[in-house]
């Protein structure tokens, strides 16, 4: 209509699904905010001993695993991470992202984490890459390990 002294406004369905989308990453991200960790870091401190290379107060995350449930040789997904223990009282933790494809890895059995989309195989002990088609190792993550409680640092 002419005339009119307001103008209407369309909005792309696109559009509202991307806000839709942004605001539940955000969400997403400040749940999982940085806690003072430096990205990339495992801690090598035997079961009992606080790990990281932070400093300052320690992890402080909530408990994602126990000792108990990551046998000698093997391993665990935890959500976003996979905790392996390749040696009796050594606890290591991974992306269980797997860097081909982004597959979640799936079993941690005599020493190698597997994905099970493509069947690429990775050491428990350093995420490094044993068979592809992987070409580039897991990326380690920093856990704390305080008597048998495994938590995110």
């Amino acid at each position: 209509m002419t005339g009119s002294q307001g103008t209407a406004r369309t909005v792309a369905r696109r559009t509202v699904v991307a806000a839709a989308g942004g605001a539940g990453l955000a969400v997403a991200l400040t749940a999982c905010g940085d806690q003072g960790g430096s990205a990339g870091s495992v801690s090598d401190k035997p079961a009992g001993q606080s790990g990281g290379s932070t400093g300052g107060s320690g992890g402080g995350g909530s408990v994602v695993a126990r000792t108990t449930e990551i046998p000698e040789g093997g391993g665990k997904v935890v959500g976003d991470v996979v905790i392996t223990q390749p040696r009796a009282g050594e606890f290591k933790a991974f992306s269980s992202k797997c860097t081909h494809q982004g597959c979640a890895v799936k079993d941690v059995a005599d020493g190698v984490i597997t994905c099970p989309c493509h069947n690429s195989a990775f050491d428990a002990s350093d995420g490094s890459v044993k068979a592809g088609p992987a070409t580039s190792p897991l990326p380690p993550a920093e856990i704390t390990v305080e008597g048998d409680a495994i938590t995110l640092a």
